[in-house]
């Protein structure tokens, strides 16, 4: 815990961190995209449906060009990497995002989910722990969640699969 400690205060004052997404209160793209790379890298290494549903979702949400999207992915690739928790990115976007902010980047989890068209216990879960740390109600979580599964192709039966529809 001490290691993870010194890295966090090293990472912070590091003289050859990343001016252009330093990771501090101003911070909110690199914590909110750390936060989109954690749940697409929940289930090992990402598809490349869930790398290019990451970029798109970067590039439009955040109106970013390619180039820069590319950057801010492999800097908080690493933030993510170094992170114990995810109080390090949420606290963050807690003190500089609104309400409405906030259920928008839940809302991009949701989609980074949903990208492989299917849901599992651990991003569900970390989605709800997000949510929770980013003062966004069961309700309105559940309620994205459930936009975001409509939005998704259905099966060659013609219906949602039974773990979106489980809501």
């Amino acid at each position: 815990m001490l290691d993870g400690l010194r890295q966090f205060i090293a990472d912070i004052v590091a003289p050859n961190a990343d001016p252009d997404f330093a990771f501090d209160d101003t911070g909110y793209l690199l914590a909110a995209t750390a936060l989109l790379v954690h749940v697409v890298s929940l289930d090992g290494e990402p598809s490349a449906l869930e790398k290019r549903k990451l970029h798109s979702l970067i590039e439009s949400r955040f109106k970013l060009d390619p180039g820069t999207a590319d950057h801010l992915i492999a800097s908080a690739t690493r933030a993510e990497g170094e992170a114990v928790d995810l109080y390090r990115f949420t606290s963050v976007i807690m003190r500089s995002v609104n309400e409405e902010g906030r259920l928008r980047i839940i809302e991009m989890m949701w989609e980074v989910v949903y990208a492989d068209g299917q849901v599992s216990e651990f991003e569900d879960n970390v989605v709800w722990r997000a949510a929770d740390l980013l003062g966004i109600s069961s309700r309105d979580r559940i309620d994205l969640k459930r936009r975001v599964a409509e939005r998704q192709p259905v099966s060659s039966a013609g219906a949602p699969k039974a773990e979106d529809a489980a809501m």
